[in-house]
Order: C-alpha cells, then structure tokens, then sequence
C-alpha cells in the first residue's frame, strides 16, 4: 500500500486528525483521507462533520514496493478509536502494510487499541494518552511520556494538545529533519 493516508471513524478527534494533516500537506506530502465505511463523511467526536477523500473498502491492497514512506495514521478520540480497534479489515490491513515495511501512526487512544494489536512490539518506544498504555506495555513496548515519539516504523502521539509535534514526528520520517525544521518554523513553533 503506497502512499499516505488517515483513517477516519465516527468519533474521531478533531484536532488529532486535521492538526496532522495540515502538517503533512505544509511538508509537502500528499494525504488521503479515509472513511471506514462507503459513507463519504464522517462525525468528529466534537459533531464536526468531514468528507472524506477515500472509502476503506477502495484502498488498494497491494504491499508491494511498500517502505517506510508510506504510512497509515490513526487518530484519537472516543469513540473514534474503538470503532477503528474494531474494524477488522483495517486491522488486517495495517498488519500486512507493517509486515511488508511501511509506517503505522497512531495518537491519544489509538496507541493502545489499535497499534497493540501489532505482533513484535518489544522494546518499541511509545506515548499515548494516560491510561491506554497497558495493552502496548503487556507486548513489551516501552512507555515515553513525551508529546511524540518516533520508534522505527512507529510514531505515536499523546493527545491532541500534541497533534503538531505528532504530525512533524512522521513529517521528520518521510521528508526528513530539514523539511520537519521548515514547517516547524513556518508555523512559529521555534
């Protein structure tokens, strides 16, 4: 699967997935955004409604050629993260394109329920929002409570005050420091 995309479920938190896609787009990446269902527009946790760009069942399924550039991002937010957690063609999906060496992101929640269900998470370094950390550190995952972290193939965030640092995480990893400093000092963050 090639390509950037963020994954979009009813109860989603606003900021955590519009604060990094707007980093993503300022670094000059392209991203897609990504309903579960055939349903063009999905409901914020806050009764923000969005259209998305791309439904699930669309996506193409083809890893290969997939690298670290091509990254799957999960936002926060209740009851976004659990409907995500429970989407088992997502699920699915996310564990082939980490196997087959792309990028998974996740943010607040989507740590502890959707990226633990990832197999070999032992001694990845993490955040997520107090109190989703147990199943992550079950797997032998490491807990950093930082605003992001960066572990290999794997950027998580901690919460939506943290969404920039979140997004300029898997800026840095797909365009590099240099284009991360651009758009942190763009954007007065300096």
């Amino acid at each position: 699967m090639k390509g950037v995309y963020i994954f979009l479920a009813d109860g989603f938190e606003d900021v955590e997935a519009l604060a990094t896609n707007d980093v993503l787009r300022r670094g000059g990446v392209d991203t897609t955004l990504v309903a579960l269902t055939d349903d063009p527009f999905v409901e914020s946790s806050h009764g923000v409604t969005l259209g998305a760009d791309a439904f699930l069942p669309e996506i193409d399924t083809d890893h290969a050629g997939t690298t670290a550039a091509d990254v799957m991002i999960f936002p926060g937010g209740m009851p976004g993260s659990k409907n995500l957690a429970a989407c088992t063609p997502l699920i699915e999906l996310m564990r082939a394109h980490y196997a087959a060496g792309g990028t998974v992101a996740a943010i607040c929640a989507a740590p502890g329920l959707v990226l633990s269900q990832l197999d070999g998470l032992e001694g990845v370094e993490f955040t997520c929002f107090e109190g989703f950390e147990d199943a992550l550190l079950a797997k032998g995952a490491v807990y950093q409570p930082q605003p992001a972290v960066r572990s290999g193939r794997i950027v998580t965030g901690r919460s939506a005050g943290h969404a920039v640092s979140f997004g300029l995480e898997i800026l840095c990893g797909i365009k590099g420091d240099e284009t991360a400093a651009q758009v942190r000092h763009a954007m007065y963050l300096d």
